[in-house]
């Protein structure tokens, strides 16, 4: 019965059958198409794909994609990136204010005299306490590596002149 029902289904897909658009007053014949029923699958599968990859293009590579939630806009991340450098900026100009209004402060209060103290030097203190001279768990390791190949060549170079 298996292949009676795969020869029927087969014979159903593949059984030509003719499409006909008539007048319908005058029966008078517009178009007609000679069709199988895999042929109409086919076509609706390909233009499906096809809708699908037109909707994708249009959402993916025009401006429409900024209305879908998820998705900013570029105007968005360019101001976002240039307010994150600003806040930056601020940031460090606001550190060194700060360094500034405390040596004027140490002035006033006599712990400091006034012909060692002048912004430079103030700024220049300030950057250096930016700097971060620790060296990390993975600069240690390189560092202890680099210092045992450089024993083990020293220790090589020896035993060759001896």
């Amino acid at each position: 019965m298996d292949k009676k029902k795969k020869r029927n289904i087969r014979k159903k897909l593949f059984t030509k059958n003719r499409l006909v658009i008539l007048n319908e007053s005058t029966f008078e014949e517009i178009f007609s198409f000679r069709l199988t029923l895999m042929n109409v699958f086919v076509v609706i599968s390909l233009g499906g794909i096809f809708l699908i990859l037109i909707t994708t293009y249009i959402i993916a590579f025009t401006p429409l994609r900024e209305f879908i939630p998820g998705y900013s806009s570029s105007q968005l991340k360019k101001n976002a990136t240039q307010l994150a450098i600003k806040s930056d900026s601020l940031e460090t100009a606001l550190k060194k204010n700060e360094a500034y209004i405390k040596g004027i402060q140490q002035v006033l209060n006599g712990q400091l005299e006034y012909a060692k103290f002048n912004k430079d030097s103030i700024i220049s203190v300030i950057e250096a306490e930016d700097v971060n001279m620790q060296a990390s768990e993975e600069e240690m390791k390189l560092r202890e590596d680099v210092d045992r190949i450089e024993n083990n060549a020293g220790v090589k170079k020896q035993k060759k002149t001896n």
